[in-house]
C-alpha cells in the first residue's frame, strides 16, 4: 500500500502515474457560512454534502451551546438546523472553538445579536491569533465585548443585547473572515451595516462566497464597482431550505497536485471554473507550470507533464493563501526556484506556515529563503528522506502526502490533524495513490 499508518505517524510510498476521479468531501468554508446563516434563519435548514470536519463541529458546537438545534447525520453527511430568527436568547453560554479560527471568528459575531453572557475561548494557538479588528468593528456596531485577557485576542467575553448597526471601517484587515462575519450578521442588526474596506484585504474570494450563500438564504446586499464598500440593509430574516455543498477546493489542490507531480491524470468530480471557491484558481498555477486543465462534464481535470517536470513560477497567492503549502511541495519538482508572495496572514495561521514550510523543506534538500510575507523555494537536485512534523497544521500534513508520492522514506508525523478539515484524508489519498496506469 502507498500509505502505511504508523504509531502517530504515516510513511508515503513513491508510486507511478495517477489515473482517478475522486469524489471529496464539502467545503468547509461553505458549510461553516451556512451553519451561521442558518442559525438565524426562519425555520428548518437543510445542508447536504456538508463538511464533518473538526472546524465544523466546533461550528456546530457553538451554535447549540447559543441555543440552536442543530442536528447531525454523519452517515448522510447532513446537517439540519433550526433557525433561531434573528437572535440567540441563552442567558448564558460557554463557546470552546479548539482550534478553528473560522468558527471564532464568525460566532463572536453571531454571539453579539443575541442577548445574554457569552464566553468564547479556543487552544492555546487560538488565544495567539489577533482578531482585535473584529473585535472594534463589533463595538462600533453596538456590541459590549471584552477581550478577557489581551486585548485583541481570544478568549472574548460578549454582554449582548443586539447590535444598533452602523458603519464599519477595516483598514487592511488581516483576514476576510472578519469582514464575512460582520456581513453574516448585519440582517439581524436594527439598522443597516456598512462595512468599508480601506488598504489591502486577504483572501478576498472569500467576501464573494460569503455574499453569495446570504443571497441564497435570501438576504440582499449592495456592493460597490470596486468591492470595497458592502451595504447590507436591516433587519432581513434569512429563509430557511434545502441547500447542497460544493466539494471542498482547497482539498482538491493536494489531488491535482498529485497529478502534477507523477505526471498522471486526476478529476475532481462536483468543481469547475465558475466554484464559489476561490482556491478552485489553483489550477490556473498548475497550467503555468506546465500542467494541462481540462473542464469534464462532471468535474476539473489537471494532467501533469508526462516526464514529472514542472516549471517554477512567481504567483501572488493573497487570494487563496491556503493553497501556498501545496505549491510549496509542487515547487520541489520545479526545474527552477518557485516565487509565493504577498501571504503575510500564513504567519498567523495554524502555525508560522511560512517558517514550518522553511523548515521541512529544508530537510528535503530545498533552500528556502523567507521574508515577511512570502518565500522563495530553490529545489534540490534529488530530494533527501525525511520525517515531517506537521506543527498541529491539518495542510503541513496533507501538501506534504503530495511529495510522498516522488521521494522515497517520506514520513508524516501526527497524521490525525488532517482531521481539521478533512477526516479520512490519508485513506483516500492510498486510494488516489493505488490507482496508478
Amino acid at each position: 500500500m502507498p500509505v502505511t499508518f504508523l504509531p502517530g505517524a504515516v510513511r508515503i510510498e513513491p508510486v507511478g502515474q495517477v489515473e482517478a476521479d475522486v469524489d471529496l468531501p464539502g467545503s468547509k468554508s461553505l458549510t461553516n457560512r451556512y451553519l451561521a446563516c442558518a442559525a438565524l434563519a426562519d425555520g428548518r435548514t437543510t445542508i447536504e454534502r456538508a463538511s464533518l470536519s473538526d472546524d465544523a463541529h466546533a461550528m456546530v458546537r457553538g451554535l447549540r451551546a447559543l441555543g440552536v438545534d442543530v442536528e447531525v447525520d454523519e452517515a448522510r453527511a447532513r446537517l439540519h438546523v433550526t433557525g433561531r430568527s434573528g437572535g440567540f436568547r441563552v442567558e448564558q453560554a460557554e463557546l470552546d472553538v479548539g482550534a478553528a479560527g473560522t468558527a471564532m471568528r464568525f460566532l463572536a459575531a453571531l454571539a453579539c445579536v443575541g442577548c445574554g453572557h457569552y464566553r468564547l475561548d479556543g487552544s492555546q494557538r487560538m488565544r495567539a491569533r489577533p482578531i482585535g479588528d473584529l473585535v472594534d468593528a463589533l463595538r462600533s456596531l453596538g456590541a459590549k465585548i471584552e477581550c478577557e485577557e489581551i486585548e485583541g485576542y481570544p478568549p472574548l467575553v460578549v454582554h449582548a443585547d443586539g447590535l444598533r448597526g452602523g458603519e464599519v471601517v477595516l483598514e487592511s484587515p488581516p483576514s476576510s473572515q472578519f469582514i464575512s462575519a460582520l456581513l453574516m450578521a448585519a440582517p439581524a442588526c436594527r439598522g443597516d451595516v456598512l462595512v468599508d474596506i480601506r488598504g489591502a484585504c486577504v483572501s478576498e474570494p472569500y467576501i464573494a462566497m460569503t455574499l453569495e450563500v446570504m443571497r441564497e438564504l435570501g438576504v440582499e446586499s449592495l456592493v460597490s464597482d470596486d468591492g470595497r464598500r458592502f451595504i447590507v440593509p436591516a433587519p432581513q430574516r434569512y429563509q430557511a431550505g434545502s441547500y447542497q455543498v460544493e466539494p471542498d477546493a482547497s482539498a482538491a489542490t493536494y489531488f491535482w497536485a498529485a497529478a502534477a507531480v507523477t505526471g498522471g491524470r486526476v478529476r475532481v468530480r462536483g468543481l469547475s471554473r465558475a466554484s464559489r471557491q476561490g482556491d478552485v484558481g489553483f489550477v490556473d498555477v498548475l497550467a503555468q507550470m506546465g500542467c494541462q486543465v481540462h473542464t469534464a462534464s462532471d468535474g476539473l481535470d489537471v494532467h501533469g507533464p508526462a516526464d514529472g517536470r514542472l516549471r517554477g513560477v512567481t504567483v501572488d497567492l493573497n487570494g487563496m493563501p491556503d493553497t501556498a503549502q501545496t505549491l510549496a511541495a509542487i515547487a520541489l519538482f520545479a526545474d527552477g526556484p518557485t516565487r509565493i508572495e504577498n501571504v503575510a496572514n500564513l504567519r498567523v495561521k495554524e502555525t508560522d506556515r511560512i517558517a514550518a514550510l522553511a523548515c521541512e523543506l529544508g530537510k528535503l534538500g530545498a533552500r528556502v529563503d523567507t521574508r515577511t510575507d512570502g518565500l522563495t523555494i530553490y529545489p534540490p537536485p534529488a530530494c533527501a528522506a525525511a520525517e515531517i512534523e506537521t506543527y498541529d497544521d491539518h495542510r503541513m500534513a496533507m501538501s506534504f502526502a503530495v511529495v510522498g508520492l516522488r521521494v522515497p522514506g517520506l514520513v508524516i508525523r501526527h497524521p490525525d490533524v488532517v482531521t481539521k478539515s478533512f477526516p479520512g484524508f490519508f485513506s483516500r489519498w492510498d486510494a488516489l495513490a493505488t490507482a496508478q496506469r
